[in-house]
């Protein structure tokens, strides 16, 4: 484990993802709670990328959401629903992942859901060029048979996750309980970075896993 500034955290899964690739495309995952910003993570690795060459598609796993009717089926706060049945696993590996794999056709779908209007997209496909690397961040992704090269876990432990999730999002908290519990993310992941300060958030390395 070895502290780190946050921009030394993106140089180093820069690095990582840019040795890995070669001149082939990379599919790399920012997992982790909505509390850790695997967004704001996932965000700031497309310029560095870029700039060392690497055209980059960035994706969220929120634009693959089931439809409401999908998602609540079991009432809306529902932890086990969240942790099984809110992410169409299948139409993110079928419209992105495999599409940008090694031998993949480059055509992909940016998104497919909007989850604030419960209504697809309608995003049009896309083209991709060989050597991109695709930028994808979400929560509970790993241990879901999602099709990627690196990931990368921001990791709380449970009482900061628990102190920084709005009271009205309290409700997930199972979810990530269960998730620590049956998939071990700090054990699977290529990357971990602990993020309980985000200041001076710690990386650890790990071996290849999904």
């Amino acid at each position: 484990m070895r502290p780190r500034s946050p921009s030394a955290v993106v140089d180093h899964v820069v690095e990582r993802a840019v040795s890995m690739s070669g001149s082939g495309r990379l599919r790399v995952a920012v997992d982790g709670p909505a509390p850790s910003l695997p967004d704001e993570l996932a965000d700031s690795l497309v310029a560095p990328l870029r700039a060392a060459g690497r055209p980059v598609v960035r994706v969220s796993a929120v634009d693959f959401l089931r439809p409401a009717s999908l998602r609540w089926e079991h009432g809306r706060d529902d932890p086990d629903a969240l942790y099984e049945d809110w992410l169409d696993t299948d139409a993110l590996n079928r419209e992105v992942l495999l599409p940008l794999g090694p031998q993949g056709s480059g055509r992909y779908l940016p998104s497919l859901w909007d989850v604030g209007r419960d209504r697809a997209t309608r995003a049009a496909y896309e083209q991709a060029p060989p050597a991109t690397v695709l930028v994808l961040d979400g929560a509970l992704l790993l241990g879901r048979g999602l099709e990627l090269d690196l990931t990368v876990h921001l990791s709380l432990r449970p009482d900061t996750l628990a102190r920084r999730t709005p009271e009205q999002d309290g409700w997930t908290l199972p979810a990530f309980g269960r998730y620590r519990d049956e998939v071990d993310p700090e054990r699977v992941a290529d990357l971990v970075v602990r993020v309980d300060d985000p200041r001076h958030p710690a990386v650890v390395e790990r071996g290849a896993g999904r």
